[in-house]
């Protein structure tokens, strides 16, 4: 504003020159402020997209290997709650680094990436992500839960500690649930996203089609989970090795190669 004054004022041909340039250059592509984004480099991109689903996998593996898969005990409501509390600041740990919201970064990075290809279906999929997303940040509350259940305030002493401990199972099914349903949603965002990279020509269809069933895989888990729970338990491991060959791929192909940024820009300009 005080520029567009100041050559009202002067009222000369060149200060009028000037203002139409800075006009342009306001208004017109050529300011960065707009969009920030065009001018990342898309290997820029890639790398770290794939740096953050790495993140994503890693802490995903934690929680699951040194966290779930070792304090609690399905059916033992008595051990669960007694290894829970021994390990405490470990399950503190994995709670508070699965609140880091790394995968809402790679989210957004990969519908960058993704856009020139067909905007509308890379919105969806970042959508579908978001919102699976959102429903683990709800439900992480129920994870959180058996810390508070079993942790001794005077006002829980009207209960049991037998009916504590049923108390923090319960709280671990319903987390459990919670995060079956978003993994429907997360499935659903694998399948787009796979779905995305088969045509895209700048990253490999192979990379593509295994993203589309590990999308199937984790989907397929999560309905099966709720309407026959049998043969979600005889799908489980199968599921878990489709959707993370899939996720691997894309990850280390990310963080490897990037994208190939000559075919990468023409899909751009023709976007």
């Amino acid at each position: 504003m005080f520029l567009i004054r100041r050559v009202m004022v002067a009222g000369s041909p060149e200060c009028e020159a000037q203002l139409s340039m800075s006009i342009t250059q306001w208004n017109g592509e050529p300011n960065d402020m707009k969009n920030p984004t065009q001018k990342s480099s898309p290997q820029f991109i890639a790398r770290l997209a794939g740096l953050c689903y790495l993140i994503t996998i890693l802490v995903g593996a934690f929680d699951h290997l040194f966290v779930g898969g070792k304090l609690i005990v399905p059916g033992d409501a008595g051990i669960t709650a007694t290894n829970i509390m021994r390990s405490a600041p470990l399950y503190r740990l994995a709670f508070t680094l699965d609140l880091v919201p790394v995968y809402a970064v790679a989210t957004v990075l990969l519908y960058e990436l993704l856009k020139p290809v067909n905007r509308s279906l890379s919105l969806l999929a970042a959508f579908s992500s978001l919102l699976g997303g959102a429903i683990g940040s709800a439900i992480a509350v129920f994870q959180f839960a058996p810390l508070v259940v079993l942790g001794g305030a005077p006002y829980l002493h009207v209960f049991s500690a037998e009916q504590l401990q049923a108390l923090a199972m319960l709280s671990l099914k319903l987390h459990e649930l919670g995060f079956t349903i978003s993994l429907v949603f997360f499935g659903f965002y694998c399948f787009l996203l796979g779905w995305l990279i088969i045509p895209s020509t700048f990253l490999p269809r192979t990379v593509g089609i295994l993203m589309v069933a590990a999308g199937l895989a984790y989907a397929s888990y999560g309905f099966a989970y709720f309407a026959s729970p049998w043969l979600a338990a005889s799908w489980g491991p199968y599921a878990l090795m489709f959707g993370s060959l899939g996720e691997a791929a894309l990850t280390l192909w990310l963080l490897v190669f990037g994208v190939n940024a000559s075919k990468w820009l023409q899909r751009a300009a023709t976007a």
